[in-house]
């Protein structure tokens, strides 16, 4: 009788080990995370060209025009895949790397709720418990480990993305392992991770308030942590449109550093870190050129954040409660 629990059908999920095989929650979690990742950066990727371009300051009449405009004029002059150069770097890189981030926040989340609340341990894998401060914490250490994966096949999607814009054929070139051969022998090996400090200067911020901002609002929205892709929806989009606007300063940091070596301004093409991007887009465009695209990135991060978590928790409600 040690072992009967009763019948709460609305308690938190814990899952132990023993009731699963060995690998379910690498599996489990690798899996949802991937799905999470593809359907976030694919769906929305037309918005997040838009975002480029306005970061780049490549033609002051796109800055000038609206998201829907932009996208119409764009279209029609460069064709419907102008938009979608890049995408082929987003799909093959964000599969594993949100694979990570998932797997990284759900363990860290679950160590620290086990480690630093009054709950009795468990050998759980997965906890749906709300704590904030808990996910925000967990959402660093899951963006930084995937965003190690991440930074070169981001670099690339932004160079091509760039690349449509200004008619560099390298650039637009569709076979992206020729592209990056092309970036390694001229720039070197630094030119993939270069941004990399910045991105998680960017991206550390911005899934802190992402993850804690999903949790209070689901918290809110869903008190019974119970299983509603509607209200997952919502939190999500809450939590991703907050997070962009607060971070979009870093994010035209980040945009300057990985586009520099085609940049057509010439003091932006030999910035090397952080301090000398944030003075050369100062020097470009005043307090404003840290403003860029938080339009498009607003528009973008709030659906695909909003897919990114229903994806997420459906696959986990598949995966691993079905």
């Amino acid at each position: 009788m040690e072992h009967q629990i009763p019948f709460m059908p609305k308690d938190p999920l814990e899952i132990d080990y023993e009731a699963l095989p060995e690998d379910a929650s690498l599996v489990a979690h690798l899996s949802a995370g991937a799905l999470a990742g593809i359907m976030e950066h694919t769906v929305m990727f037309p918005i997040d060209s838009i975002k480029t371009r306005m970061q780049m300051s490549i033609s002051k009449q796109e800055l000038s025009r609206g998201i829907v405009q932009s996208i119409s004029r764009i279209t029609s002059s460069e064709g419907f895949y102008a938009l979608w150069k890049g995408v082929s770097s987003v799909v093959i890189g964000a599969g594993p790397a949100h694979a990570v981030y998932f797997s990284v926040f759900e363990s860290t989340k679950t160590f620290l709720v086990n480690r630093l609340t009054n709950n009795p341990r468990s050998n759980k894998i997965v906890t749906d418990e709300n704590h904030p401060i808990f996910a925000s914490a967990a959402g660093i250490a899951a963006t930084t480990a995937s965003d190690a994966l991440m930074t070169p096949f981001d670099m690339l999607k932004q160079r091509m993305q760039a690349g449509v814009a200004i008619n560099d054929r390298k650039a637009t070139s569709i076979r992206l392992m020729r592209i990056a051969g092309d970036i390694y022998k001229k720039e070197g090996i630094t030119a993939f991770y270069i941004s990399y400090p910045t991105t998680l200067f960017t991206n550390i911020p911005f899934a802190a308030l992402n993850f804690g901002f999903y949790e209070y609002s689901s918290s809110i929205l869903n008190p019974n942590n119970s299983y509603n892709p509607y209200l997952h929806c919502v939190s999500g989009g809450i939590a991703g449109g907050i997070a962009a606007a607060l971070t979009t300063p870093l994010d035209c940091i980040k945009t300057a550093l990985q586009t520099r070596g085609i940049s057509q301004h010439e003091h932006l093409r030999h910035i090397d870190g952080f301090k000398s991007a944030a003075r050369a887009l100062y020097k470009q465009g005043g307090i404003g050129a840290f403003s860029r695209g938080l339009k498009p990135r607003i528009i973008f991060n709030v659906p695909s954040t909003a897919i990114s978590w229903t994806a997420y928790e459906m696959a986990k409600e598949v995966l691993i409660k079905g």
